[in-house]
């Protein structure tokens, strides 16, 4: 997954920078996208910036609210059912016709699982749940299929916005885990047996949240009247686009 921070912004379209930034948990649900700060951001025009946001929502990235404008989406109880699953019909397909893993697909993964067990070792949460949600697009870049892997990311970027708003608990071991046997049963060529795997590791995921929670209306002046908590979001609230509302 590209990093956003790699690429000057100019050399990125919008829609995909907001995505990397969601993908990457850098930019939190209900974070207001200025369409002046943005246009600035890309040197576009604000007409370039509000046919981005169009197609972000027609997606079900971001939501408008009227004189209000443009926010990174907070999706519902129901929703979230919706969305995992609808990841479990797309991810049990793929799992399922995916071709023999080449040499360069078995080292990309392990490398990935590496990746996995360092952050968690060392605690890295945002790092962590970048490349929880990578993996999963991994798996449908080595299926070949464009068109999946872009669904996948969607899908991916919606289920991140749902564990920040409705984790309680970031069970990351267990998630490694889940992966850890998807990728051993492809080695082993049993597709149908990763398939399944996928389904028992998505079931896993969604039952650990919590979906009777609500967002917290005041978090933002809770976060304004805690200095000690100004260095951790110092980073956050520091990108153009993620002024809260």
């Amino acid at each position: 997954m590209q990093d956003l921070s790699t690429s000057p912004p100019q050399l990125q379209s919008i829609d995909k920078a907001i995505v990397d930034a969601i993908l990457s948990a850098r930019i939190q649900p209900g974070a207001r996208l200025n369409e002046n700060q943005l246009a600035t951001l890309f040197s576009v025009s604000r007409t370039r910036v509000r046919e981005a946001m169009m197609r972000l929502e027609a997606r079900c990235i971001v939501t408008v609210s009227p004189r209000r404008g443009w926010f990174v989406a907070e999706p519902s109880a129901e929703e979230a059912r919706h969305v995992y699953g609808a990841r479990r019909i797309v991810e049990y397909g793929l799992l399922r016709s995916m071709p023999a893993l080449s040499e360069a697909d078995r080292a990309a993964l392990h490398q990935h699982l590496e990746e996995e067990r360092q952050a968690i070792a060392a605690g890295d949460r945002q790092r962590l749940t970048c490349l929880m949600g990578d993996f999963h697009i991994r798996l449908a870049e080595i299926a070949g299929n464009p068109v999946l892997r872009e669904v996948l990311r969607d899908l991916t970027a919606r289920t991140i916005l749902i564990s920040l708003l409705y984790q309680s608990e970031f069970h990351a071991l267990q998630s490694h885990e889940g992966h850890c046997a998807i990728v051993t049963a492809l080695e082993a060529g049993e597709p149908e047996a990763a398939a399944a795997l996928a389904i028992q590791h998505l079931d896993e995921v969604e039952e650990g949240l919590d979906l009777t929670r609500r967002p917290d209306p005041l978090a933002d002046l809770r976060r304004s009247l805690q200095p000690d908590l100004e260095a951790g979001l110092s980073s956050l609230s520091s990108m153009p686009f993620t002024n809260h509302r």
